[in-house]
């Protein structure tokens, strides 16, 4: 249930839709024996302009995105990165529909990798919680969050605490 290798990743993105939306960022980190071995993070270039909104949540501006690669250059890096290994987010079903979406449309790549799901880890251990969004776990196990939504920041909040909630269950 508590598996101890595994990439924990994140994606920042233009909107909520896998199909028109498109993957701005992707911060990710290997664990081996529940450490950190390697890091993974790249921002990515939108075919059109990010709007002010989604700047106002990451803080990720258009000037920022202007040399970034496009997906078809950075989508194989973070596959070859991720390898044959669990992955691991919060809500992390809505990050694989980016991902699994991209890898087969820019790629010809269907993404079939086993995933844990943080947010359901803890909706299944705290039943009694009313709120279980990555902001309230950070609360619940002290876990400084300087960043909220830049996809790397993010990465480490989710691991730190699906390490928490692993020492408490085992």
């Amino acid at each position: 249930m508590f598996p101890a290798d595994y990439v924990v990743f994140d994606i920042e993105t233009t909107g909520l839709d896998p199909r028109n939306d498109e993957i701005i960022e992707i911060g990710a980190i290997r664990v081996r024996n529940d450490q950190v071995v390697a890091e993974f993070e790249k921002l990515i270039k939108p075919s059109k302009p990010i709007s002010s909104f989604i700047t106002k949540l990451t803080g990720i501006t258009n000037e920022d995105l202007i040399d970034a690669q496009d997906i078809e250059e950075v989508l194989p890096d973070f596959l070859n990165f991720v390898g044959e290994d669990i992955v691991m987010g919060h809500n992390v079903n809505f990050d694989l529909s980016f991902i699994k979406d991209k890898s087969l449309k820019h790629l010809g790549v269907v993404f079939e990798n086993r995933y844990a799901d943080t947010l359901y880890i803890s909706r299944s251990f705290y039943k009694g919680f009313k709120h279980h969004r990555l902001c309230d776990l950070a609360i619940r196990f002290n876990i400084d969050q300087d960043v909220a939504h830049r996809a790397l920041a993010d990465v480490y909040t989710t691991y730190k605490a699906y390490l928490h909630m692993k020492k408490e269950k085992q």
